[in-house]
Protein backbone atom coordinates (compact mmCIF):
# COMPACT_ATOMS: atom_id res chain seq x y z
CA UNK A 1 0.00 0.00 0.00
CA UNK A 2 1.22 3.55 -0.79
CA UNK A 3 2.64 5.03 2.05
CA UNK A 4 2.45 8.59 1.10
CA UNK A 5 0.79 10.87 3.50
CA UNK A 6 -2.95 11.27 3.35
CA UNK A 7 -4.27 14.58 3.04
CA UNK A 8 -6.20 16.13 5.68
CA UNK A 9 -8.53 17.94 4.02
CA UNK A 10 -10.82 14.80 2.58
CA UNK A 11 -10.41 12.72 5.88
CA UNK A 12 -11.61 16.46 7.90
CA UNK A 13 -14.31 16.70 4.90
CA UNK A 14 -15.69 12.82 4.93
CA UNK A 15 -15.39 12.39 9.25
CA UNK A 16 -17.78 15.29 9.41
CA UNK A 17 -19.95 13.79 5.91
CA UNK A 18 -20.24 10.71 7.97
CA UNK A 19 -20.62 11.88 12.04
CA UNK A 20 -23.61 13.69 9.81
CA UNK A 21 -25.07 10.86 8.47
CA UNK A 22 -23.62 10.46 5.11
CA UNK A 23 -22.14 7.70 3.45
CA UNK A 24 -18.66 7.59 1.92
CA UNK A 25 -16.58 5.50 -0.02
CA UNK A 26 -12.96 5.05 0.36
CA UNK A 27 -10.16 2.52 -0.87
CA UNK A 28 -9.78 -0.66 1.35
CA UNK A 29 -6.91 -3.53 1.14
CA UNK A 30 -8.44 -4.77 -2.01
CA UNK A 31 -11.82 -2.99 -3.46
CA UNK A 32 -13.41 0.66 -2.49
CA UNK A 33 -15.38 0.17 0.44
CA UNK A 34 -18.76 1.97 1.50
CA UNK A 35 -19.18 3.09 5.00
CA UNK A 36 -21.12 5.23 7.16
CA UNK A 37 -21.54 5.61 11.28
CA UNK A 38 -22.52 2.74 12.68
CA UNK A 39 -24.32 3.98 15.96
CA UNK A 40 -26.80 5.88 12.85
CA UNK A 41 -29.50 3.49 11.65
CA UNK A 42 -31.12 5.93 9.31
CA UNK A 43 -27.05 5.84 8.05
CA UNK A 44 -26.85 1.92 7.78
CA UNK A 45 -30.63 2.03 6.21
CA UNK A 46 -29.69 4.65 3.65
CA UNK A 47 -26.08 2.26 3.11
CA UNK A 48 -27.99 -0.41 2.48
CA UNK A 49 -30.01 1.14 0.27
CA UNK A 50 -27.77 2.34 -1.77
CA UNK A 51 -26.22 -0.83 -1.96
CA UNK A 52 -29.26 -2.67 -2.42
CA UNK A 53 -27.99 -5.07 0.28
CA UNK A 54 -30.53 -6.95 2.24
CA UNK A 55 -30.47 -6.07 6.20
CA UNK A 56 -30.53 -9.25 7.21
CA UNK A 57 -27.00 -10.47 6.11
CA UNK A 58 -25.61 -8.33 8.56
CA UNK A 59 -22.19 -5.66 7.89
CA UNK A 60 -18.64 -5.64 8.50
CA UNK A 61 -17.13 -2.62 11.16
CA UNK A 62 -13.52 -2.00 10.41
CA UNK A 63 -11.86 -0.14 13.06
CA UNK A 64 -8.61 2.04 13.32
CA UNK A 65 -7.47 -0.44 16.48
CA UNK A 66 -9.49 -2.99 18.55
CA UNK A 67 -10.36 -0.07 21.72
CA UNK A 68 -13.04 1.09 18.72
CA UNK A 69 -14.56 -2.53 18.63
CA UNK A 70 -15.32 -2.52 22.36
CA UNK A 71 -18.84 -1.42 22.27
CA UNK A 72 -20.08 -3.98 19.58
CA UNK A 73 -18.40 -7.23 20.47
CA UNK A 74 -18.39 -9.35 23.49
CA UNK A 75 -15.24 -10.12 25.18
CA UNK A 76 -13.39 -13.36 24.28
CA UNK A 77 -11.20 -15.41 26.32
CA UNK A 78 -7.56 -14.87 25.64
CA UNK A 79 -6.87 -17.86 23.00
CA UNK A 80 -9.14 -16.57 20.93
CA UNK A 81 -8.19 -12.85 21.46
CA UNK A 82 -4.72 -14.02 20.55
CA UNK A 83 -5.58 -15.69 17.61
CA UNK A 84 -7.10 -12.44 16.25
CA UNK A 85 -4.62 -9.96 16.80
CA UNK A 86 -1.71 -11.89 15.17
CA UNK A 87 -3.77 -11.16 12.31
CA UNK A 88 -4.64 -7.79 12.75
CA UNK A 89 -4.24 -5.02 11.69
CA UNK A 90 -4.66 -6.44 7.91
CA UNK A 91 -7.01 -7.97 5.55
CA UNK A 92 -8.65 -10.75 7.88
CA UNK A 93 -12.43 -10.32 9.32
CA UNK A 94 -13.68 -12.18 12.05
CA UNK A 95 -16.74 -13.26 13.80
CA UNK A 96 -16.70 -12.24 17.32
CA UNK A 97 -20.28 -12.87 19.08
CA UNK A 98 -22.04 -9.31 19.01
CA UNK A 99 -22.53 -7.20 22.42
CA UNK A 100 -25.76 -7.02 24.14
CA UNK A 101 -26.23 -3.21 23.19
CA UNK A 102 -25.02 -3.66 19.50
CA UNK A 103 -27.51 -2.94 17.53
CA UNK A 104 -29.30 -5.49 14.84
CA UNK A 105 -28.51 -3.03 12.12
CA UNK A 106 -25.25 -4.08 11.83
CA UNK A 107 -25.70 -7.75 12.60
CA UNK A 108 -29.01 -8.44 10.53
CA UNK A 109 -29.86 -12.33 11.53
CA UNK A 110 -26.51 -13.13 13.22
CA UNK A 111 -25.51 -13.71 16.51
CA UNK A 112 -22.39 -12.23 15.57
CA UNK A 113 -20.83 -9.08 14.52
CA UNK A 114 -17.94 -9.28 11.20
CA UNK A 115 -15.33 -6.74 12.25
CA UNK A 116 -11.66 -6.36 10.99
CA UNK A 117 -8.53 -3.85 12.15
CA UNK A 118 -7.97 -2.47 8.87
CA UNK A 119 -4.53 -2.51 7.86
CA UNK A 120 -4.92 0.07 5.05
CA UNK A 121 -3.79 3.69 5.75
CA UNK A 122 -7.14 5.53 3.88
CA UNK A 123 -9.46 3.63 6.40
CA UNK A 124 -7.46 3.35 9.54
CA UNK A 125 -6.82 7.19 9.16
CA UNK A 126 -10.85 7.61 9.01
CA UNK A 127 -11.61 5.53 11.47
CA UNK A 128 -9.39 7.77 13.41
CA UNK A 129 -10.84 11.08 11.87
CA UNK A 130 -14.65 9.58 13.01
CA UNK A 131 -13.09 8.32 16.39
CA UNK A 132 -15.24 5.61 15.73
CA UNK A 133 -14.91 2.28 13.64
CA UNK A 134 -17.30 2.36 10.57
CA UNK A 135 -19.39 0.02 8.36
CA UNK A 136 -16.83 -1.42 5.45
CA UNK A 137 -18.78 -3.23 2.87
CA UNK A 138 -18.34 -3.33 -1.18
CA UNK A 139 -18.80 -0.10 -3.19
CA UNK A 140 -21.03 -1.56 -5.44
CA UNK A 141 -24.68 -2.54 -5.72
CA UNK A 142 -25.49 -6.03 -4.76
CA UNK A 143 -24.50 -8.84 -6.69
CA UNK A 144 -22.53 -6.75 -9.17
CA UNK A 145 -18.72 -6.39 -9.12
CA UNK A 146 -16.68 -4.28 -6.32
CA UNK A 147 -15.54 -1.00 -7.62
CA UNK A 148 -11.83 -0.72 -7.38
CA UNK A 149 -11.18 2.72 -8.46
CA UNK A 150 -13.09 6.31 -7.40
CA UNK A 151 -14.35 6.73 -11.27
CA UNK A 152 -15.81 2.83 -11.04
CA UNK A 153 -17.35 3.30 -7.53
CA UNK A 154 -18.80 6.70 -9.32
CA UNK A 155 -19.99 5.28 -12.07
CA UNK A 156 -21.76 1.92 -10.03
CA UNK A 157 -23.22 4.21 -7.23
CA UNK A 158 -23.67 8.25 -8.83
CA UNK A 159 -24.82 10.76 -6.66
CA UNK A 160 -25.91 8.42 -3.60
CA UNK A 161 -22.50 8.15 -2.12
CA UNK A 162 -21.80 11.70 -0.37
CA UNK A 163 -17.90 11.48 -0.72
CA UNK A 164 -15.65 9.43 -2.59
CA UNK A 165 -12.19 9.60 -1.30
CA UNK A 166 -9.72 8.82 -4.10
CA UNK A 167 -6.93 6.68 -3.56
CA UNK A 168 -5.00 3.72 -4.34
CA UNK A 169 -6.70 0.14 -3.37
CA UNK A 170 -4.29 -2.10 -1.39
CA UNK A 171 -2.78 -5.07 -3.35
CA UNK A 172 -4.97 -7.98 -1.74
CA UNK A 173 -7.02 -9.43 -5.25
CA UNK A 174 -9.78 -10.35 -3.37
CA UNK A 175 -11.84 -8.62 -0.48
CA UNK A 176 -11.04 -9.73 3.13
CA UNK A 177 -10.95 -13.41 4.53
CA UNK A 178 -14.08 -13.80 6.90
CA UNK A 179 -13.56 -16.34 9.89
CA UNK A 180 -15.72 -17.37 12.51
CA UNK A 181 -13.17 -16.48 15.70
CA UNK A 182 -15.10 -19.47 17.90
CA UNK A 183 -14.96 -22.51 15.40
CA UNK A 184 -11.96 -20.87 13.46
CA UNK A 185 -14.55 -21.83 10.52
CA UNK A 186 -13.94 -19.64 6.78
CA UNK A 187 -16.61 -18.25 5.67
CA UNK A 188 -15.13 -16.26 2.65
Amino acid sequence: MDSAPIPTWPLRQAARIITQGGVVAWPTEAVYGLGCNPYDGQAVARLLRVKRRDPAQGLILIAADLRQLADFVAPVDAAIRDKIMATWPGPYTWILPAAPACPRWLTGRHLGLAVRVTAHPVGRALCRACAMPLVSTSANRHGRPPARTALQTRRQLGRAVDMIIAGAVGGDKNPSQIRDALTGARLR
